[in-house]
């Protein structure tokens, strides 16, 4: 393969997308990976699968595999593999649902466990989902802390 092959071979990273059922995962995923939304929700089974082809600055093209996890699989025999070797992982919580925030660490610490014998751990961000229904909150303004 000559260098100019592989210069444009596109970058593959693997981003997971996990958080409790119904906190809105799947809208998220679907919204960027094919600039769309679903009009009802459809629960997902096991996991959906998305692509998503960007340009970085300098050129650089990055595949991004989005793997949108079902929220039921926690604790689900096949997760840890879902969330093995990934690149980034958004943990999702329904800003009207405090008991999705607060299953958290156990998502947190699922990943954290998936992972401690891959080569790449995973930059992790917490996603506040479902931000139209503002006025739903039930509960005021949290303030994360660093789960180690």
């Amino acid at each position: 393969m000559s260098d100019s092959e592989e210069d444009s071979q596109d970058k593959q990273l693997k981003i997971v997308v996990i958080g409790d059922g119904a906190s809105g995962k799947t809208s998220l995923a679907t919204r960027f990976a094919q600039e769309a939304f679903g009009k009802q929700y459809k629960q997902t089974i096991g996991l959906d699968f998305f692509l998503k082809r960007i340009t970085l600055p300098g050129n650089l093209n990055v595949t991004l595999q989005v793997w949108d996890i079902g929220g039921q699989t926690l604790g689900g025999k096949m997760l840890d593999k879902y969330v093995y070797g990934a690149h980034g992982v958004l943990l999702v919580y329904d800003i009207t649902n405090y008991q999705s925030f607060e299953n958290l660490e156990d998502w947190f610490s699922m990943v954290k466990k998936a992972n401690e014998e891959s080569d790449i751990q995973p930059v992790i961000f917490l996603v506040g989902n479902k931000s139209e229904y503002h006025i739903k909150y039930v509960f005021g303004i949290m303030f994360c802390k660093v789960l180690e």
